[in-house]
């Protein structure tokens, strides 16, 4: 790769030529501000605070706007002297920040900007000590109205046009954009409808003044005033990297932490916008059932209760089903109360999924998150990346956007906001199989080729024949190749697209035995115990004794017979499996409400009542136990390293059987805000999904 030499501030650098001078700058321990310039959009050159001196250059550069390749050396042969700190480029920033300011309101102490705002920063840093030059008017800019959670002040914009690059170039969702020239450019959303897109918050990141703030989040802190926790969010299943700022016992935001490997630096807005759904409708105490109405009770009482019937019911009558949101260490302690009763029935897959019990690799977003952009042929199954992983889906887009991938979908046509050729229903997986499609040309003449295979695909009845064929397609097209990651020149492109935060750290544990979902619904079971399960037909239980543990009053806790209140992800330390199979940990950030403990010391409590000891009093213990029963718990942050094509592996996946093509391939996600308790407890969630599901929004036009 071609470089060439540069001289910043005396250091001498060797650089890349394709990268900016900027990033060069950066390279030899050069501070740049800036405004517009982002690393992950494309270069505006908008705010000039970027300038440099080039010496000998008549006028000093915009270093975001200048790659290394177009400075040439001096005319006697030395490189190019480039000056960050001289008198030239100090001046030409105090003047580019004097313009900035002219029309900038002075509402600092009432801007939730504050605190955490880039241009106040580089006001102090780089502006003008003495007092403006300008004493004409400020302008004013009507407020746009860009939805429920993106709050507007539009009088303090800049036009760095971060908003309107990202939601162009990642979220694929043209919806702003600037009216207008010069003095009277605008940032708007043209016809004032909201920002529709599952990763509008990110604005509100990127803006570096206080144009765009939360609008759920306005006036409610400082940032000086709130405790800063790293975590990992559980709203969907890849994991991506949060932090949770909270003040007293209560959250009051989430933001993104850079991941390269998982999120980069985006999140969802449901990750992001939640949270309020963690003080809302919670259970804090037990209850337990008492003339057919639900009674607070003492912790004993409730223990009592279950223990009673847990040893009345045979063990092949009794099951437990694993929700969405719960963490490795309560999915252990439950499996081994369960089996210390005999042979029950365990589930983790709420939704009916033909996964599990096969290899490992059965259940994996095999590629990983990262190696998505060095696909070059995409077929997705049954899948709606949008709604189950947004963030993965921008990173679809990544790849088509960087280079020329083919995408196709088989299933229900949905926007996912890049070009995608739909090929039908079920029935064309068999074409595909067989050659016999078009697009099996593409997916074999592909050097990386990639298959997804979604909730929709996996809930059928025929699930684990689609899943089947999707791995006897991935490995005659040459999707399964050379051991190792992408990184190190090796290709897993079978793919398993999760919704459940819960369901990858579930498989691993082993916690899928006896009955499957259907069979414990109409199986007639005796004893149930519900570990933060609500999203099935909780009138199928039929009799059954309900054993409710979460967090929310949601529809586990309106059927069950005893309530055992748990914590939610930001109330305990747990370790979840992101879909890639790399597990990461949450950390608490606030405690749990009124008598609500950590699931697995409820668990643990429990068996000490029910004479079922479990062998470990505190998380080290647990964790030792975890390991034993799958050592790929002990890899912290990694994705797992995959076998290449190994037939033994790859043909163990599934289940052969006839696919019903009639049926629709399609996602079984019907409300991408309300998909667990914690976001239908939550009225920003509520409030999206009725403007943005519902169709409930109008737009200044009508």
């Amino acid at each position: 790769m071609a470089s060439r030499k540069l001289n910043v501030n005396g250091v001498e650098i060797e650089a890349d030529d394709n990268i900016t001078l900027l990033q060069a700058c950066e390279q030899a321990g050069a501070e740049i501000p800036r405004f517009c310039y982002h690393e992950r959009l494309s270069v505006a050159g908008n705010c000039r605070m970027c300038l440099v001196e080039w010496v000998g250059a008549p006028k000093p550069q915009a270093s975001c706007a200048l790659q290394v390749k177009d400075i040439f050396p001096n005319k006697d042969g030395t490189p190019a002297n480039i000056r960050t700190n001289s008198p030239v480029a100090k001046k030409a920033r105090e003047g580019v920040m004097e313009f900035l300011l002219i029309n900038h309101p002075l509402d600092c102490p009432i801007c939730d900007q504050g605190g955490e705002c880039d241009l106040q920063d580089q006001a102090m840093g780089y502006g003008r000590a003495a007092f403006n030059r300008f004493n004409e008017n400020k302008r004013a800019v009507e407020d746009k109205y860009m939805g429920p959670l993106i709050k507007t002040i539009m009088t303090r914009c800049i036009q760095c046009t971060r908003c309107v690059r990202f939601a162009t170039e990642v979220a694929g969702v043209p919806d702003l954009g600037a009216t207008g020239r010069g003095e009277d450019m605008e940032i708007t959303t043209y016809l004032e409808k909201a920002f529709s897109s599952e990763l509008s918050g990110n604005v509100v990141d990127l803006c570096p003044v206080g144009a765009l703030t939360s609008k759920p989040y306005a006036f409610n802190a400082r940032p000086w005033e709130l405790r800063k926790t790293e975590s990992i969010d559980v709203m969907d299943a890849q994991g991506c990297n949060i932090r949770v700022d909270a003040r007293g016992p209560q959250v009051l935001r989430v933001l993104p932490r850079l991941n390269e490997d998982v999120n980069e630096e985006w999140i969802s807005d449901k990750a992001r916008h939640a949270c309020d759904g963690l003080n809302r409708q919670r259970l804090d105490k037990p209850y337990v059932k008492k003339n057919g109405k639900l009674v607070p009770a003492t912790w004993g009482e409730a223990f009592a209760a279950i223990a009673a019937r847990m040893s009345a019911t045979k063990p092949e009558k009794m099951a437990a089903i694993v929700g969405d949101l719960a963490a490795a260490e309560e999915i252990k302690a439950l499996k081994d109360l369960m089996l210390s009763y005999g042979d029950v029935n365990l589930e983790c897959r709420q939704d009916g999924a033909k996964v599990g019990g096969g290899p490992r690799q059965s259940w994996l977003f095999n590629t990983t998150i990262a190696g998505i952009e060095s696909a070059d042929a995409i077929l997705l199954i049954g899948a709606n990346p949008r709604w189950e992983a947004p963030v993965l889906n921008a990173r679809i887009r990544k790849a088509w956007t960087n280079g020329p991938v083919k995408i196709a979908n088989i299933g229900t046509p949905v926007d996912l906001t890049y070009p995608v050729e739909q090929l039908g229903g079920a029935d064309v997986l068999s074409g595909i199989a067989d050659g016999s499609h078009a697009f099996a040309k593409i997916l074999k003449d592909a050097q990386r080729p990639m298959i997804v295979v979604g909730s929709g695909a996996l809930a059928r009845a025929d699930g684990a024949a689609i899943l089947h064929l999707a791995a006897k397609i991935a490995g005659d097209s040459g999707a399964i190749g050379p051991a190792g990651t992408p990184a190190e020149g090796g290709w897993v492109g079978f793919n398993v697209l999760h919704t459940a935060a819960s369901r990858v750290g579930a498989l691993d544990l082993g916690f899928v035995r006896g009955h499957d979902m259907a069979g414990i619904l109409g199986g007639g079971m005796e004893f149930v115990w519900l570990l933060g399960a609500d999203e099935f037909d909780m009138s199928k239980l039929g009799n059954a004794f309900v054993v409710y543990q979460g967090t929310h009053g949601d529809a586990g806790a309106h059927r069950a017979d005893v309530i055992l209140p748990g914590a939610a992800y930001t109330e305990k330390e747990g370790l979840y499996v992101n879909f890639e199979g790399r597990v990461q940990r949450t950390k608490r950030a606030v405690f749990p409400p009124g008598d609500a403990k950590e699931d697995w010391a409820i668990i643990r409590a429990f068996s000490q009542v029910a004479g079922k000891t479990l062998p470990y009093d505190d998380r080290d213990a647990l964790h030792q136990a975890i390991y034993k029963d799958a050592l790929t718990f002990k890899d912290m942050h990694e994705a797992p390293a995959h076998l290449g094509a190994d037939p033994a592996v790859w043909g163990a996946i599934g289940k052969a059987g006839p696919i019903d093509g009639k049926a629709p391939l399609e996602c079984t996600i019907r409300d991408f805000y309300l998909t667990n308790p914690i976001a239908r407890a939550s009225e920003t969630m509520a409030e999206c999904s009725r403007i943005f599901v519902s169709g409930a929004q109008q737009m200044a036009a009508e």
